[in-house]
């Protein structure tokens, strides 16, 4: 038929549409060898296989390609965490639970755990890097903490505490797992149980969270 797209043809349209996400799997595998500063555009299309020319046709610069990987990765894991919280129709304990369960699975499971501590290690070079990290994931997921918190303190789930201060206790284990895989992970003698961290923690903030004429006790999962 006249309108048929040949073989080569359509394999080409194939390897055409599946170049950015190429791109981008490059540019994460050379941020986390060289870190963000080190990185030049010449290794990733090395790393890509592709002329540094055609990388330009997708991506104008590291920062565009940093841009690109939070928001193919991070952006949508919050978006989902949020989802999740809208409709949840338990308490804001199982709620908390469930948020952080699930971004503990993310810092244990996903190779896009670099990318919160290139920001870190960058911070000072590249500030826009920083205002942009900050807003596309770091408000929006002490937002939603705050929020659950202050549910939970309304309800007289909790105790009466700062939301703000209650929220960045909620998510600093769970980045002190991101670091430690990234970092000191591979001197460990024995691979490090992430999913016990995780389960200490929340086990540990529910009891501190409690309201006062509630009995904290241990659960066994």
């Amino acid at each position: 038929m006249a309108d048929e797209i040949p073989p080569e043809a359509a394999r080409w349209r194939r390897r055409k549409d599946a170049r950015p996400q190429e791109i981008l799997e490059a540019a994460l595998a050379v941020f986390a060898e060289k870190g963000f500063s080190a990185a030049r555009m010449e290794d990733i299309s090395k790393q890509a296989g592709v002329t540094k020319g055609t990388l330009y046709l997708y991506f104008a610069s590291k920062e565009d390609l940093f841009k690109a990987l939070v928001r193919q990765s991070l952006t949508p894991l919050i978006d989902a965490i949020s989802a999740q919280a809208r409709t949840f129709e338990g308490s804001s304990r199982e709620l908390l639970t469930l948020l952080l369960t699930m971004a503990g699975g993310f810092v244990q499971s996903s190779d896009r755990v670099v990318l919160p501590k290139i920001v870190i290690a960058e911070a000072g070079n590249f500030p826009e890097l920083v205002r942009f990290y900050r807003a596309e994931i770091i408000d929006k997921g002490l937002s939603l903490l705050e929020e659950i918190v202050a549910r939970g303190v309304a309800r007289g789930e909790f105790r009466k505490v700062e939301p703000a201060h209650a929220a960045r206790l909620c998510i600093a284990p769970v980045l002190l797992a991101a670091f430690w895989r990234i970092t000191f992970a591979r001197l460990d003698a024995t691979p490090y149980d992430y999913d016990g961290l995780i389960a200490t923690h929340v086990e540990t903030l529910m009891c501190g969270l409690a309201a006062r004429d509630t009995q904290c006790t241990r659960e066994t999962p």
